[in-house]
């Protein structure tokens, strides 16, 4: 974590709320697709799963083993929405500063999402899709949430992230301030450093209380 020699009243440099996707503000996209199809499998997460490489190549192989396809996971994605409450605090965290959301998901998966939520900023991955079959998947660059918060912070930007899953806390830790928000028992035990939270109003404050 960089160092807070300077109180949040004091620091003079503008802030940047990076935000976890999945879990935070709307449905785990692979949980819906296992509560549809069935498949128990895709019921493992990134909550679950330290590894993000070892956890998509068995989500890869459950698509190939159950003939899962794109456009079936496309009309899963079309039935979700933002979890109760996302919206307005999006909007209101948006309204006082500049919010970019950090997600492992995919573009493919994300902009129907996006356009519920308004449109924000989404930094993500992308799928290799053909003849319907999702046959792989590029990462934008390795560890990009850590890596994203240091580009940040390069452009001199004081950064406040939240998350819920072990692949954000590379980005709670490298950022100015931390939050897990929905949070299991597990991540929040493995690390206690990182104030856990569970409602949008307390997220608001605890972010706002930064600036």
């Amino acid at each position: 974590m960089t160092s807070q020699s300077e109180s949040p009243v004091n620091d003079p440099r503008q802030t940047l709320v990076t935000l976890d996707l999945e879990g935070v503000l709307v449905p785990e996209i692979w949980v819906a697709v296992a509560e549809r199809t069935g498949v128990e499998g895709l019921l493992r997460t990134t909550r679950d799963e330290p590894d993000y490489d070892v956890l998509m190549r068995y989500r890869l192989d459950l698509l190939v083993e159950h003939g899962l396809s794109m456009s079936l996971i496309s009309e899963v994605i079309a039935g979700l929405q933002p979890l109760d409450g996302a919206k307005n605090f999006l909007d209101a965290l948006r309204a006082t500063t500049q919010v970019i959301i950090l997600s492992d998901t995919f573009e493919q998966f994300a902009r129907p999402l996006m356009a519920q939520l308004g449109w924000p900023a989404v930094f993500c991955h992308r799928l290799v899709v053909e003849d319907n079959r999702i046959i792989d998947y590029r990462l934008r660059q390795p560890n990009q949430k850590q890596r994203s918060v240091e580009a940040f912070h390069g452009l001199n930007y004081k950064v406040i992230a939240a998350g819920d899953s072990y692949n954000d806390t590379t980005m709670l830790t490298e950022a100015d301030a931390g939050f897990l928000f929905h949070a299991p028992a597990n991540v929040i035990a493995e690390f206690p450093q990182f104030r856990a939270l569970d409602t949008y109003e307390e997220l608001f404050e605890a972010i706002t209380a930064e600036f």
